[in-house]
């Protein structure tokens, strides 16, 4: 199984029509991963991967249309902090946002958004969501993962794929892989993902990496010892 995303999942991409946006956009089709559209304000009406994908001017359209449930963000800095609370007055269950260089003052305004809100959101400034040969919403490299049982939660972006790397060359697969992001105001925590993969009847044990500064690694180790049973 795994938590978050899977097969199902229905994706759009929010900055779509972007050259980065169009870029991991593709790499997340062709890993397997079902993006249904994408949101660029202006650009409704048009396609984007080769024609593959609609687009529409928001998400609330794109929702409507196609019944999309998570978001992947690849819009500047400047507009992701309200791309995000785009997504979330739309009723997009999961956002993931990959943009690095959001102002921390508003972060803090999108959190307390989010969190009035039924949307779950991880980043940003993280590399994202890969659920092994389900699907890839965000810019891990696919290739180096294999479907298993171990959860993977990681701060960092390259550790995540150094850890993911690590447990195949041991032959251990991987449930979901999780980056969090660094960023000093994120929307998922360390904890609330450990609680997801304890309730997951088919992850059997967890790998947690934290990066220096903060306290959500104590909090998180603390939450494990008593409330987690598998492997940490």
């Amino acid at each position: 199984m795994s938590i978050l995303v899977n097969k199902n999942s229905k994706i759009i991409v929010q900055g779509i029509t972007g050259s980065e946006g169009t870029f991991h956009a593709t790499q997340c089709l062709e890993y397997g991963g079902n993006v249904v559209g994408g949101v660029t304000p202006g650009k409704g009406g048009q396609t984007a991967l080769d024609g593959k994908v609609p687009v529409f001017n928001s998400c609330a359209e794109a929702r409507d249309k196609t019944g999309a449930n998570v978001s992947l963000i690849f819009v500047p800095p400047a507009f992701a902090a309200d791309a995000i609370m785009e997504a979330a007055a739309a009723g997009i269950e999961l956002i993931v946002c990959i943009t690095e260089g959001i102002p921390v003052a508003q972060m803090v305004e999108v959190r307390a958004f989010v969190e009035q809100t039924k949307s779950r959101f991880i980043g940003p400034n993280c590399p994202g969501i890969l659920t092994p040969d389900e699907a890839k919403v965000g810019i891990m490299p696919g290739f180096i993962a294999k479907k298993g049982t171990v959860g993977v939660i990681s701060k960092s972006g390259t550790l995540t794929y150094e850890a993911v790397d690590q447990l195949v060359q041991q032959g251990l697969g991987q449930s979901t892989c999780i980056g969090i992001g660094g960023d000093p105001i994120i929307g998922t925590t360390m904890k609330e993902l450990l609680g997801m993969f304890e309730t997951d009847p088919e992850t059997e044990a967890i790998v947690m990496i934290g990066e220096i500064g903060g306290s959500m690694e104590i909090e998180a180790a603390r939450y494990a010892k008593e409330n987690v049973t598998k492997p940490v």
